[in-house]
């Protein structure tokens, strides 16, 4: 079992920590939101006061944050972590941030002799709670097989994408399409429901037919249809309408800076943009639906 600092214990974060505490590690965790500690605490992890003294000691540390820059303050800089921790310490970042951000900590990391792997997560809070993650991870072999049976406490498909970055890039690859598919999905349920057709008999006709997705399958976005998914209690919880705009302009950003046609990925791109924008931002991205079928 190994020396685990957990920083960010958001709806993602949180549940991946109780996980690696489940699994027998010794965890110390950190974040401003003092119940996540206490709840995390309650579970069995140690805490502290500062990132700085929660990283004391540890051979691993992960960090689950919610753009960018707060990856940037928290390891970067004199006063950040990769400043100042041993050499040889492990270090996964399973936030979703811009790939040419994680190559930056990634080479800052390489300088001061500390292992970067960059790990976005794919899976949601469901998956985050079961332990059933995907980890989509950039870096080299050597990181990735030392990570390896820390993830999986944590989640059951991971992947090494390629090199550092590359976890990115596949990343916001993946919750672009999944955004495409969402708001189609929508789409296709709210036409047959104008025509007539029960929401729930439609769905399983496209389950068991060629337009079967995850979004329809497994999160199904009209109310009521599928007891489990957001759809079904308000939209509440979940992935948020602004974590995934966040994503579609990292994909965005992206695709003009390789010079990328993304015609379905910006067109998602303005409807989420359009939805939040009518204060649905904090409801789960299924909530997409009410573009379509406002209540």
């Amino acid at each position: 079992m190994a020396t685990i600092t957990f920083i960010g214990l958001g709806n993602m974060g949180g549940p991946m920590a109780s996980n690696l505490v489940k699994a027998g590690h010794e965890v110390t965790v950190f974040d401003l939101s003092k119940d996540a500690v206490a709840a995390l605490v309650a579970e069995g992890a140690k805490t502290a006061s500062t990132a700085h003294e929660a990283a004391k000691g540890a051979e691993c540390v992960i960090t689950m944050l919610p753009a960018g820059k707060h990856v940037e303050a928290v390891y970067l800089g004199d006063d950040g972590l990769l400043a100042n921790l041993p050499a040889g310490t492990l270090v996964i970042d399973s936030s979703t941030i811009a790939p040419e951000t994680a190559r930056g900590v990634a080479d800052k990391a390489e300088a001061n002799n500390i292992l970067f792997l960059d790990a976005p997560v794919s899976g949601g809070v469901g998956g985050a709670k079961a332990g059933t993650l995907s980890f989509i991870c950039g870096g080299d072999e050597g990181t990735f097989s030392k990570a390896k049976p820390i993830l999986e406490s944590m989640g059951k498909n991971i992947f090494l994408a390629g090199g550092h970055g590359a976890g990115q890039v596949a990343k916001i690859c993946n919750n672009m399409l999944l955004a495409i598919l969402m708001a189609g999905t929508s789409e296709a349920l709210a036409l047959g429901v104008k025509n007539g057709l029960d929401p729930a008999v439609l769905s399983e006709v496209m389950k068991q037919s060629s337009g079967g997705n995850w979004a329809l399958n497994v999160y199904n976005p009209w109310p009521g249809v599928m007891e489990a998914a957001p759809a079904s209690r308000g939209y509440e919880g979940g992935f948020l309408v602004d974590l995934m705009n966040k994503d579609l302009g990292l994909a965005f950003d992206n695709a003009v800076k390789n010079h990328a046609a993304i015609p379905m990925g910006s067109l998602a791109r303005n409807l989420f943009e359009l939805h939040a924008g009518q204060g649905n931002g904090t409801l789960d991205f299924s909530s997409i639906q009410r573009l379509y079928k406002p209540e």
